[in-house]
């Protein structure tokens, strides 16, 4: 079967991902903010006999390279040679978007404009002549609406009729600038046909535009010849000449011109009708992002995600905590007493269940900044944070990425490649750990349910708050003592307002809960299963006292006063009954308690007990924390096992919150607790990706980093919590 290769290029959140999504019938993620995709994605499709590779490269402005998306979709359209770019555009934003078209068409390669949210173009009165605009530009022309699946396969068609003209001998048309600047390209042009050999026309005449625009990825090609100096020369001397001619430099010129032609283009294409309309958009700016009004609305959106997720996620947490109960309950009866049956029981499901039961809270976690994303108040965060970055010698274009981390870190490091400046992308990586993704969320909604019940949902909003503000100090401290430079400027468009689909938020709320999902049958699985056998052996263990004997003496203590009192006191009766249940219930945790003290884990976490002591941590939690590098849920699995919570408890969630209590646990070692779970070294995954981005000094340097800041930050927590007891 032939097979042919299209790239889709386009200004960041012009749909491309969502024309790719509806080609392709994949997923990737799509938003309303700029620098959703940060690295090229492919799927294929069969269309008409024909393999179809489609490639959505990452949003840029324009093929001149400065940040890492740039870069990767210039060097795609350039080297990998596809058959047709399929440049996306807005619509709605035209002329904007003309300026990447135009260079596109610079390229001399087969092409096809397609003009996305051709709905929001006529909502704002724009009447777009597609014929007259294919015909001015000598290209086919396609209109679509991505977000409805309106015009899809009309660009595949569109598509293989122009590869075919292509192959059958079309020769494009080149765009054409003022006559001193044709002048310089023509002159740049015969140097690289004489000196380099060039003898593709269209290809030079590129070159020598990117050369004369002091494109120093070009210039390091082009020096690699044995005539690449005096080209180099030719362009240098043609720059001179357009600066001393315009008083400006070549590459303002230039675009000067770009934007004439653009101009052109549109008084020919489009017609603006007499139609008024209130831009809504503008109209909400006022509002959100307000120098006085805007920052303690975002802070309500905040807190208002964080009240929704823990109260909302209340109701289907004792739903599935019931399911987890009615499971242990059945194996536990069919089942005889055996170490597998320990392992399913004490291991798996004790594991398992104690991380299961948050999924609703991680569900509608999700579901919230899937809203902020679509509606296009992410960009607005951005916008209104530029102030409080500036404090850390970053702009608010750092902070989307490090929102982004709300969710999970992995992705929001990756983010990081939208920004151009070498030394603000490793400060934001740095940076980033610190804000709370989603798999610390259990750990917080144990510990602030059991200790702060009533306030949970602001104690859980104070620690996200915390994590950004400890976030932008830290970047205040490195940027003064590692990351010294000027300040680059910040440049970022605010997309319009848009009404989200809420097909769109369900995909973008399930697609993230699947990692948490994924997550059981794998790292949390594995880890519950270790600390269980590390729990459970050795075998033999001294205890201080005859547990048994001790029950079966509070038993018929409690037996013969019931039997004394009768049936004429049934409310006594009842009393004693809860009195009994409960020390039973005590002694026999003690006996689990010294078990597992006994036990290589026991081992482990004694050995840790000095370090975590000063911060009010216990041996369990202390253990707890270091399995919790492999995965932060691991956390909440591991005290599920280490505090007995098993198959003789009705309900997971409050028997590890009762758990918690007997252990010791204070109010101030819980918040101390929090906060280093917070801070500390962020999961394998996040590190290895820091590894990826950075470089392996700045994964290790982040280790020692967040795991010093947590360490001091939770003592500073716990012992002033203990001063004002």
């Amino acid at each position: 079967m032939k097979s042919i290769t299209v790239a889709l290029a386009g200004n960041p959140n012009c749909g491309k991902t969502t024309i790719f999504n509806n080609l392709t019938g994949a997923r990737q993620k799509v938003g309303n903010w700029p620098g959703v995709t940060v690295e090229k994605k492919e799927g294929r499709l069969t269309y008409k006999d024909l393999q179809v590779n489609v490639v959505d490269l990452p949003g840029t402005y324009s093929l001149t390279p400065f940040s890492i998306e740039e870069v990767t979709a210039r060097d795609y359209i350039l080297n990998e040679s596809p058959d047709i770019v399929i440049n996306i555009i807005d619509a709605s934003n035209l002329e904007r978007s003309l300026f990447l078209a135009l260079q596109i068409l610079e390229l001399g390669r087969p092409a096809l404009f397609v003009l996305n949210m051709a709905d929001m173009a006529e909502a704002k009165g724009m009447k777009i002549h597609a014929d007259k605009l294919s015909e001015l530009l000598d290209l086919p022309v396609v209109f679509t609406v991505g977000n409805k699946n309106r015009g899809t396969f009309d660009i595949l068609a569109a598509a293989l009729k122009e590869i075919e003209a292509f192959e059958t001998g079309k020769t494009p048309r080149p765009v054409k600038y003022g006559r001193e600047i044709e002048a310089c390209i023509e002159t740049v042009s015969d140097a690289l046909a004489g000196a380099v050999g060039e003898t593709d026309p269209l290809k030079a005449r590129w070159q020598a535009i990117k050369l004369l625009e002091d494109d120093k990825l070009i210039k390091e090609d082009i020096v690699e010849f044995p005539g690449g100096g005096d080209v180099l020369a030719a362009a240098v001397a043609c720059r001179t000449r357009i600066r001393d001619l315009f008083q400006d430099e070549f590459e303002i010129v230039l675009t000067d011109d770009r934007y004439g032609v653009i101009e052109g283009l549109l008084k020919v294409a489009v017609t603006l009708t007499t139609r008024k309309r209130v831009d809504m958009s503008r109209q909400i700016d006022l509002v959100l992002t307000d120098r006085f009004f805007g920052i303690p609305v975002f802070i309500f959106f905040i807190w208002a995600m964080f009240q929704l997720t823990f109260t909302l996620g209340a109701y289907p947490m004792e739903w599935i905590e019931a399911g987890v109960s009615v499971i242990s309950g059945a194996v536990d009866k069919t089942m005889a007493p055996s170490l597998l049956k320990s392992l399913v029981l004490d291991g798996i499901i004790a594991g398992i269940g104690s991380v299961i039961i948050f999924l609703p809270n991680i569900l509608i976690l999700f579901f919230c900044i899937a809203l902020f994303e679509d509606t296009g108040y992410m960009a607005r965060a951005a916008f209104l944070m530029d102030r409080v970055m500036h404090t850390s010698g970053l702009h608010g274009k750092s902070f989307i990425p490090m929102l982004m981390g709300f969710g999970c870190n992995v992705p929001a490091i990756m983010a990081t490649r939208a920004l151009e400046n070498r030394k603000d992308r490793i400060l934001t990586i740095l940076m980033t750990p610190f804000m709370s993704c989603s798999a610390r969320l259990p750990v917080y909604i144990v510990l602030a349910g059991t200790f702060f019940a009533h306030r949970a949902g602001t104690v859980i909003f104070c620690l996200y708050a915390a994590g950004i503000v400890i976030a932008i100090l830290s970047g205040r401290i490195l940027r003064k003592l590692l990351f010294r430079g000027e300040e680059a400027p910040f440049v970022m468009e605010l997309p319009p307002y848009r009404i989200p689909m809420l097909k769109s938020l369900m995909i973008h709320m399930w697609d993230r809960s699947k990692m948490f999902l994924k997550k059981m049958g794998g790292v949390i699985l594995v880890g519950s299963v270790i600390i269980w056998v590390l729990s459970t052996f050795p075998r033999q263990v001294t205890y201080t006292m005859d547990y048994e004997a001790g029950v079966s003496d509070v038993q018929a203590q409690y037996e013969t006063a019931i039997k004394e009192l009768g049936t004429d006191a049934p409310d006594q009766v009842s009393v004693l009954e809860t009195e009994r249940d409960l020390k039973v219930a005590a002694l026999l945790s003690k006996k689990e308690q010294e078990r597992v003290a006994g036990s290589y884990i026991g081992m482990i976490g004694r050995a840790l007990e000095p370090v975590f002591k000063p911060i009010g941590i216990g041996w369990q939690a202390s253990v707890a924390l270091v399995t919790g590098f492999v995965a932060k849920e691991v956390v909440v699995s591991t005290m599920g096992v280490l505090y007995g919570v098993g198959h003789d408890q009705a309900d997971e969630g409050d028997a590890l919150a009762k758990a918690l209590k007997a252990s010791g646990m204070t109010p101030q070692s819980a918040l101390s607790m929090m906060v280093f779970v917070l801070l500390y070294v962020p999961c394998f995954a996040t590190v290895v990706t820091i590894y990826r981005e950075a470089s392996p000094k700045w994964a290790w340097f982040n280790v020692g980093y967040t795991t010093m800041v947590a360490w001091g930050m939770a003592f500073l927590v716990y012992h002033a919590g203990m001063m004002l007891e």
